[in-house]
């Protein structure tokens, strides 16, 4: 089994400023600023579903399960074309304290959005997808693991779709950029920024901002993030590449 792979943006000057009040910091795992964490993908990883995946960034741990396309009352109510349905949520002991619920709904709401443009809906039509992620533990950056990790699913499953979509999020700290933020460094972070995307069409399927920017930072962001996601998608195809040839 293939050990865990890196999709880090292509080099450019690395911050040289703390984040932190500590004139000594760096990141607890020894990685710079603009370095992702490994990352560790394979499908087929629940029996009973149409498809799944598996996905592993530094410590954050997810599982996603597809079922489908099956029959649907709601969809033949809107639409000749498919529906695609999103839920996500964590187990009790993915961290020591989080909030459930709201964020809950979220993140399905967002999973949804990053997914839904990147799907053939017209494929499957009056039926429906229905999507379970699942994080194990949460680590940082939960949301894009969980699309990149639902994304490799729905391939995994047939789904036709335009593209896969990786995600990739970066914390505005102080006045540095970290790339794939951890749990630790999302707590004291100033603003946060995500990108989805579909990398062989040049399409965002969904960007995200909170918190403060200027624009110079927001251009800097999203270009930290489109090269990452452009790596990342490179090694969602090799590991079903991998997966078909097994």
């Amino acid at each position: 089994m293939a050990g865990p792979t890196t999709y880090s943006p292509s080099p450019s000057q690395k911050p040289t400023h703390p984040i932190f009040e500590d004139v000594d910091w760096v990141r607890a795992d020894g990685r710079n600023f603009h370095e992702c964490r490994p990352a560790f993908m394979r499908t087929s990883a629940v029996n009973a579903a149409s498809g799944s995946a598996y996905a592993e960034f530094g410590n954050t741990k997810v599982i996603v399960s597809v079922f489908g396309p099956r029959e649907s009352k709601k969809a033949m109510m809107y639409s000749d074309i498919g529906r695609l349905n999103c839920n996500v949520s964590f187990t009790t002991f993915c961290a020591p304290m989080r909030g459930q619920g709201s964020e809950n709904k979220d993140f399905s709401s967002m999973l949804h959005k990053a997914l839904e443009g990147a799907i053939i809906l017209e494929t499957f039509p009056k039926t429906t997808v229905d999507v379970f992620a699942l994080v194990l533990e949460s680590g940082g950056s939960d949301l894009p693991v969980i699309v990149s990790c639902a994304s490799l699913a729905l391939a995994d499953a047939g789904i036709m779709m335009y593209d896969l979509v990786p995600a990739v999020s970066v914390s505005f700290i102080r006045k540095n950029l970290i790339i794939d933020p951890t749990s630790k460094e999302e707590s004291h972070q100033d603003g946060n920024l995500m990108i989805t995307c579909m990398p062989s069409r040049n399409e965002v399927t969904q960007l995200t901002l909170t918190g403060e920017w200027s624009t110079p930072k927001i251009h800097e962001a999203m270009e930290l993030c489109l090269d990452a996601c452009s790596k990342l998608g490179k090694l969602m195809r090799t590991c079903l590449k991998d997966a078909a040839s097994g």
